[in-house]
């Protein structure tokens, strides 16, 4: 009996070791629980940019290769900042309504500045929960556009970058 009690307690010290190893595994490899880089080390253009992205809605459309023939469907973010984490990574706190989650997520993607212009640049990157997605998606003024890719679907998307009062209205 202590020899099955011994073993029950192997087995569970691993499965929270293992546990552990994970969970920061997963947050140093997707940059989630890291420090937003001094503001004050920030371009112009990148301080704007995390400005201008401060509570707002990204509301838009896409569309799916090989459905040319129908509507392109509606398309909404909401977006409460954006912070820069590292060399070429900026973590969207993005808020969520659906699949079970009801909050802000942080996804961190790289995204690098084209003169004035934020480009997110993503080749296969994984977005933990979500996917694998390809994008280049531009920011430029109060639009965004761009392309997308997931596993063998895609399209474009394109839509208007909206600001929200402290109600969440726009």
């Amino acid at each position: 009996m202590a020899m099955v009690r011994r073993a029950i307690g192997f087995a569970a010290a691993l499965v929270v070791l293992i546990l552990v190893f994970g969970g920061g595994w997963v947050t140093g490899r997707f940059g989630i629980g890291d420090a937003a880089v001094d503001p004050s080390t920030l371009t112009d253009q990148e301080r704007q940019f995390t400005e201008r992205m401060r509570n707002v809605t990204l509301r838009g459309s896409f569309t799916v290769d090989g459905r040319e023939g129908r509507a392109p469907r509606e398309d909404r973010y909401d977006i409460e900042s954006v912070e820069k984490v590292g060399d070429d990574l900026w973590r969207f706190n993005a808020g969520m309504q659906c699949c079970g989650v009801n909050g802000i997520i942080p996804i961190v993607i790289p995204m690098r500045f084209v003169g004035d212009t934020a480009m997110i640049m993503m080749t296969d990157t994984s977005l933990p929960g979500i996917g694998t997605f390809t994008v280049r998606l531009f920011f430029y003024g109060d639009r965004y556009a761009g392309s997308w890719q997931h596993g063998k679907v895609g399209g474009l998307m394109s839509g208007q970058i909206e600001k929200r009062t402290s109600d969440g209205s726009q």
